[in-house]
């Protein structure tokens, strides 16, 4: 098979927002203890905080952590993970049926975001709590000393306040299992008047106020009209959420299924992100409809603060979920073992995001570690990068600066979710300062190689200097304690420029990164 297309150096779509990048730390399962925090483990620091993960985090670049929650933090209580550990409550998270120390609260956060280099975004709960409560949390954490709660912060250690700027006003606060679950419009005039009232504080914060929990609720989009109608000129982004699961195979696995169902059941997998392409382009169809109605000068961009492949672990969890195993303290839950195919699928996920760069300003992978993660951790030992560590890091890492308008000819198949899915699901990113051009690119076709042709429009003649592959002969290839490196990246072999064109081959079901100096 064939797929020609172009890259020209003008046709832009959007400077790619360094936070699309972003992740996601939950108090949930063992995110956080066991995850990031574990004070007896060799590599822990002086705060207690996993040295091995954090170099891991680091490798990544992420430039913004949302935290703590999540469905945990519309029951949660900020006041109780501040001041002396011994003097913390152990308290019962009703989202997770768990229970938590507050062994780690808004300062150790804080002291591991500065130590891996990032930038805290931090979850108000506006479920069991309101408004005062909200105002209190910002004050505390971002006031001046000489004030009640900026004098209490120094009480606590820190003098200086922390200067988080970005602010979520709440969690799925549309969905029916959330601790405090609201109508859009009970919802909309809460998160109007908090967001007014933390304006008054600080006009310069950035606030995201909640959109739909996925393209499925019944609710949506209209939850997103009403809830901009109240909050529009107020706020700076509205949140989305969507995970990715191929249940069919699970299912089909367990039934003996024959090599063609499977293969059916993994293309429509493959093809979800154009779902989640539509699901994007209807709430900035919203944003841009109440924009216009409200005759506003003012701007309102996504932030898609949670999404990942989510669905190996949930048989699993059920026993604790459902309350059968009592309150316990950071157990195992919601740790996804990835596989090769959701290589593929992180790959299709992050080029959409690309792809809107122009509306999608924040993006946060759910979650960073063990729970539903890229990198997972033995209490007391490894940590190691699960498959789909390294989409995520190709991105991150070398997808900064501006996304161009790809025009791209490729066959492709009918799905569940679309028609004529192009088999090539393919990125580029121009770097102007470090002058590069970077393709990410996923052939979704089991049985036949792809060779691609892009020509290079506006650019001077180019030479490739990276070229990374991801192939494996088993989709369900896993990387686990004791086979850390079984799914990897390789050199690749065959791209170059030739006559001001790309071109590569791309073995059936493969992922790929290609640099080229321009």
């Amino acid at each position: 098979m064939r797929a020609t297309g172009a890259a020209h150096k003008d046709f832009t779509i959007a400077r790619i927002d360094d936070r699309l990048y972003g992740a996601f730390l939950e108090h949930l399962g063992r995110a956080i203890y066991s995850g990031i925090y574990e004070p007896d483990h060799p590599s822990a620091d002086g705060n207690g905080m996993r040295g091995d993960v954090a170099q891991l985090v680091r490798d990544l670049n992420v430039p913004i952590v949302r935290y703590p929650g999540g469905n945990f933090v519309s029951a949660y209580n900020w006041e109780d993970g501040i001041g002396p550990r011994a003097e913390r409550p152990t308290r019962l998270d009703l989202a997770w049926h768990t229970s938590d120390s507050n062994a780690v609260g808004v300062h150790e956060f804080a002291d591991w975001c500065e130590t891996v280099g990032t930038e805290m975004m931090l979850a108000i709960n506006l479920g069991s709590r309101g408004l005062d409560e909200a105002r209190q949390f910002v004050e505390y954490v971002n006031g001046p000393t000489g004030s009640y709660w900026g004098d209490l912060r120094a009480k606590h250690g820190r003098a200086a306040p922390f200067g988080v700027r970005h602010w979520c006003l709440g969690n799925e606060m549309d969905g029916p299992w959330q601790v405090g679950h609201k109508t859009a419009d009970e919802y909309g005039r809460l998160a109007s008047e908090v967001a007014k009232t933390l304006r008054a504080f600080d006009r310069s914060l950035e606030l995201i106020v909640c959109g739909s929990s996925n393209a499925d609720m019944k609710t949506y989009p209209e939850w997103e009209r009403i809830v901009l109608d109240h909050t529009y000129e107020s706020v700076d982004h509205i949140s989305l959420h969507m995970y990715f699961a191929n249940r069919e195979n699970e299912t089909a696995l367990a039934a003996g299924a024959g090599e063609e169902t499977l293969a059916r059941n993994t293309a429509n997998y493959l093809a979800l992100n154009e779902k989640l392409d539509r699901y994007i382009a209807t709430v900035q169809s919203t944003i841009n409809y109440t924009k216009a109605n409200k005759r506003s000068k003012h701007d309102v961009f996504i932030s898609f603060d949670e999404w990942n492949v989510w669905y190996h672990s949930r048989q699993q969890d059920r026993a604790i979920l459902d309350g059968n195993k009592g309150w316990p303290h950071a157990p195992r839950l919601l740790e996804d073992i990835y596989n090769f195919e959701d290589v593929l699928q992180v790959g299709c996920i992050l080029n959409t995001f690309i792809r809107h760069a122009d509306v999608v300003r924040i993006a946060c992978i759910a979650q960073l570690v063990n729970v539903i993660a890229p990198i997972m951790t033995e209490p007391g030992g490894d940590a190691w990068r699960q498959t789909i560590y390294y989409p995520y890091y190709f991105a991150s890492v070398f997808g900064r600066g501006t996304a161009l308008q790809l025009q791209v000819n490729a066959p492709g198949y009918d799905s569940l979710h679309g028609d004529n899915v192009p088999y090539v699901d393919i990125s580029a990113v121009h770097d102007a300062e470090g002058g590069t051009l970077t393709f990410f690119a996923v052939n979704r076709h089991a049985t036949e190689k792809l060779d691609v042709k892009v020509a290079l429009q506006g650019f001077e003649a180019g030479t490739v200097i990276d070229h990374r592959v991801m192939t494996h002969a088993d989709l369900r290839a896993t990387n686990t304690l004791g086979a850390q490196r079984n799914v990897t990246p390789r050199k690749g072999r065959g791209a170059r420029v030739a006559d001001g064109d790309l071109r590569v081959s791309m073995p059936p079901y493969s992922y790929q990164m290609i640099r080229v100096a321009v």
